[in-house]
């Protein structure tokens, strides 16, 4: 039997409201919180996206570890190219290295952080 439930994920960045909004474009979710140093998404599931600032933030290098990725998000979508071409314009930028074939997609949200989307 469990003890704990995941609440929520939270990345580091340098502009917690700037990539709450990238990210709240991307998913649907909704604004649950906000201050200067922290924005949080929720969408009622429980598990919430949150964006903490951090002084100094330096972006994961993907696919070098120079400054390590950390963790990644994979998102599920119904269509890769479609997907991926809304997440391009809402920001992301597709890195050279694309490890997963037709399967899934590797980007970078607007602060560095490799997230992949994931078909089916």
């Amino acid at each position: 039997m469990p003890i704990a439930t995941l609440r929520g994920v939270t990345l580091d960045c340098a502009d917690p409201k700037a990539l709450a909004r990238f990210y709240q474009e991307l998913t649907g979710m909704q604004l649950g919180y906000v201050a200067d140093e922290f924005v949080g998404l929720t969408d009622g599931t429980g598990c919430d996206l949150g964006f903490q600032q951090v002084d100094g933030y330096r972006a994961p290098q993907w696919p070098g570890q120079d400054v390590p990725q950390q963790l990644h998000l994979d998102l599920r979508v119904e269509d890769l190219d479609a997907a991926e071409k809304s997440a391009l314009g809402f920001g992301a930028v597709r890195p050279d290295h694309q490890p997963g074939g037709d399967r899934w997609r590797v980007l970078l949200d607007p602060a560095g952080h490799p997230f992949c989307l994931v078909a089916g």
